[in-house]
């Protein structure tokens, strides 16, 4: 266990993602597949994949998180399934969904980055994934894409960052590492996504193949990659 600072927390904060709980806890990452009426009740989606994909928005932000104090402090949260928390709160007037994790699951990297790679991607991520995809027809692409957009943004500022700009390249290679992605799904779907382009060059483009339909919940608005309105 690690104790975070002011700044690690205003930054967990700052994507929705809290020490404790803003609201009441609705649901956990290993019940997502019985909560979908709740989050599509919450994001006012019209359909199910649209919620489905409101809700890995929101799921994407707390892996961007991951990764961000991965690279910046060295430090990742390791607590199981039941412990990540989803409450239903109010953001700039809309109804939405954040996310609630315990401090004390707050642990340094591993010696070897990628098993700390790997375990986000393959421990955290891909099952909320899989459950979303068991509930609805919604495409694998267009979760796994609403994660990527978060973490392309932190990489630019990342890469632009003298004091940090060689670890996160570390970091920002092993997240796209076929070998890791292999062990738990057919492809790296990172790698796909960035085309071998690195942030700087995908940042202000309709990167996405995928469109991630915040456009159809109310109160929202198209993301800035779309690929339906460039």
């Amino acid at each position: 266990m690690t104790t975070l600072s002011n700044d690690q927390i205003k930054q967990l904060n700052n994507y929705s993602v809290y020490l404790e709980p803003v609201g009441t806890p609705l649901f956990h990452a290993k019940n997502v597949n019985s909560a979908l009426s709740v989050i599509k009740l919450i994001s006012d989606a019209p359909t199910d994949p649209i919620a489905a994909s409101f809700f890995m928005r929101r799921v994407g932000m707390f892996i961007s998180m991951q990764f961000y104090m991965m690279t910046m402090y060295d430090e990742i949260w390791d607590g199981p399934l039941e412990d990540l928390t989803f409450f239903s709160t109010t953001e700039y007037g809309n109804k939405t969904i954040s996310t609630y994790i315990r401090e004390e699951h707050f642990r340094e990297i591993s010696e070897n980055r990628a098993e700390d790679v790997q375990l986000i991607w393959e421990q955290q991520c891909y099952p909320i994934i899989q459950q979303l995809r068991a509930k609805c027809s919604v495409s694998p692409l267009t979760l796994w894409e609403n994660v990527f957009g978060y973490l392309l943004w932190h990489y630019y500022v990342f890469f632009d960052n003298e004091v940090i700009v060689d670890q996160a390249k570390h970091d920002w290679a092993l997240m796209q590492d076929k070998g890791i992605w292999t062990t738990f799904t057919s492809k790296s779907f990172l790698s796909n996504y960035l085309k071998g382009k690195i942030p700087a060059q995908l940042i202000n483009s309709p990167v996405r193949t995928t469109c991630c339909f915040s456009k159809d919940i109310p109160g929202l608005q198209k993301c800035g990659f779309c690929p339906l309105y460039p």
